[in-house]
């Protein structure tokens, strides 16, 4: 069995360790995320399954489902282990499969916090990141509304997603950002100055869609990489991944028990600096 524990630690904020592999539950949803899944047990399965292999990360938020994706993790996992740490988000809503709206109004961000630590069934949310920055709301009220459940105990560690360098700034300067969750893989590469500014502050960076949906480029020097490592060019992605900074968690994501172990197995792939040098030009 492929175990997480082969992508090493690393410590987000002051005390949560974790494995360098995590796991994204997203796609335990209903198709365009929305509503339950067909295989309920299915989707328990490969919860328990990721722990199983070592992964003490597991990603979520209000809006997968909404709702069901943090109740899926509740009934898998539920008494957690002590080393599982269960991150959410909040700060999106929608309005039917694909849609997604956002809504940074505090008095909302506060509602959906409450939601989640009732449905993950826990006393606060080790790791609660705002969803993405609402153009309605000034950002830093949105923030504000994080730090307020942190004085408040309902919020443990304050992370945020989809922002540039200068949103990281605000934040930073609101509250502690433990880790920031962007879009990130080795075919887009938009948000490098960010990762290089968690870099500089020991920010962890959770690069979401890692695999880009399975759309990695096949052919070229990623190809022949992974024949090298009796890979799958998905795999050299994740590794690509790993090496590429040391503040970086891949959180890839399946419904599928054959993808997870494939996933989880690439924690093990080292590739050497020439193999680095080549994949720095796939794009």
């Amino acid at each position: 069995m492929p175990s997480a524990a082969r992508a090493g630690m690393i410590t987000i904020g002051p005390d949560l360790e974790v494995r360098r592999m995590g796991f994204g539950a997203m796609r335990l949803t209903g198709e365009g995320v929305w509503g339950p899944v067909e295989d309920v047990d299915n989707a328990l399965a490969v919860l328990r399954a990721a722990v199983e292999m070592g992964v003490t990360l597991i990603d979520t938020a209000n809006s997968y489902g909404p709702e069901v994706n943090e109740q899926y993790i509740h009934d898998a996992l539920y008494p957690y282990a002590d080393d599982l740490v269960i991150a959410t988000k909040g700060g999106l809503t929608r309005s039917g499969p694909g849609k997604w709206e956002r809504n940074g109004d505090p008095a909302h961000l506060r509602e959906q916090c409450e939601g989640s630590i009732k449905r993950l069934g826990v006393d606060a949310i080790q790791l609660y990141q705002l969803h993405a920055p609402d153009p309605e709301i000034p950002y830093a009220e949105s923030v504000g509304a994080l730090a307020e459940l942190q004085r408040e105990g309902k919020i443990q560690h304050v992370g945020i997603s989809n922002v540039d360098s200068v949103q990281l700034e605000i934040a930073s300067d609101i509250v502690e950002v433990v880790s920031v969750q962007n879009r990130f893989s080795i075919s887009d590469r938009d948000s490098l100055e960010v990762l290089l500014a968690c870099e500089r502050h020991g920010i962890a960076f959770l690069p979401w869609f890692p695999l880009v949906a399975g759309h990695v480029q096949d052919d070229g020097p990623i190809a022949s990489i992974a024949a090298a490592h009796d890979a799958t060019v998905f795999q050299i992605a994740l590794a690509w991944l790993l090496a590429r900074s040391p503040v970086i968690v891949p959180i890839p994501g399946t419904s599928s028990l054959a993808h997870l172990e494939e996933n989880i197995a690439a924690a093990a792939i080292r590739l050497n600096e020439s193999e680095m040098r080549a994949l720095e030009v796939v794009a």
